[in-house]
């Protein structure tokens, strides 16, 4: 039975709901056909390794949302065995790329990664600027999973470089919000598993993958800066999570 309660359940819903809106406001059947084999691929193949490991056929909520977002980010120009390709490298890093039991990298942008630099897949994430859609829904989703401090820390970094950045190139400053992948933001980058679980690992987590992107993006980085950019910092994070999570407290006044 679905657990309505579940914000897994609840960001697959979403995220299939913005999936209807956005075909809506621009009917295309290879979006269909690319979103079917991205959740197909995905489902059957963690549901093979799963029944020959354990004797059991069982779907996921995980594997659901990475095939969702296999089919957000993977051009739906593709063929059919990019999608194949894409998932099962996304199953393979999710069951055998583990630290203390837990994923290292975040799978999907993992499988989607591997897709594009070893088979030169391409991407066109799907209503990643629609930010009137993806606000609001990541404002929710980043509180129910306690991830905020990663969307501020990659905020506050990128408004710091930013805005030095159009000043000096005298571009409008209004022009910075249109700068933002939100669907990357509030989808992808705080996925619960992959990121640091107290405040001041998450604000750096965020810092570091914004500066990151930023740096590849000025360099001509060809492959999916956001995407590299999100992994490298996932396997730091057993190195963020040693940073002191110390919390400022008002002084005391003694009589």
């Amino acid at each position: 039975m679905i657990n309505f309660k579940s914000i897994k359940v609840q960001i697959n819903l979403f995220l299939a709901v913005f999936a209807v809106f956005l075909y809506l406001k621009e009917p295309r059947i290879a979006f269909l056909t690319g979103f079917f084999w991205a959740i197909s691929f995905s489902v059957l193949i963690e549901a093979l390794w799963l029944f020959l490991k354990t004797k059991k056929l069982r779907i996921t909520d995980g594997i659901l949302t990475s095939g969702l977002i296999i089919g957000y980010v993977l051009s739906a120009e593709s063929p059919w065995w990019m999608f194949l390709a894409a998932a099962a490298f996304t199953v393979g890093v999710k069951r055998l790329l583990r630290f203390h039991g837990k994923n290292l990298l975040n799978p999907a942008a993992a499988g989607l990664f591997l897709a594009a630099f070893l088979l030169e897949g391409s991407t066109e994430w799907k209503g990643a600027y629609t930010w009137y859609f993806l606000f609001p829904a990541g404002l929710y989703i980043m509180h129910k999973i306690k991830k905020t401090e990663i969307v501020f820390g990659y905020f506050m970094m990128s408004l710091a470089l930013f805005i030095p950045q159009a000043l000096i190139q005298g571009s409008s400053l209004l022009n910075i919000p249109w700068y933002f992948n939100y669907f990357f933001i509030f989808i992808m980058l705080i996925e619960p598993k992959t990121t640091p679980p107290t405040r001041w690992p998450k604000i750096a987590f965020g810092a570091g993958v914004a500066l990151l992107i930023f740096l590849l993006t000025e360099w001509g980085f060809q492959y999916e800066p956001e995407l590299f950019a999100l992994l490298v910092v996932n396997a730091l994070v057993p190195f963020l999570n040693k940073i002191p999570d110390f919390k400022f407290r008002p002084i005391q006044k003694t009589s």
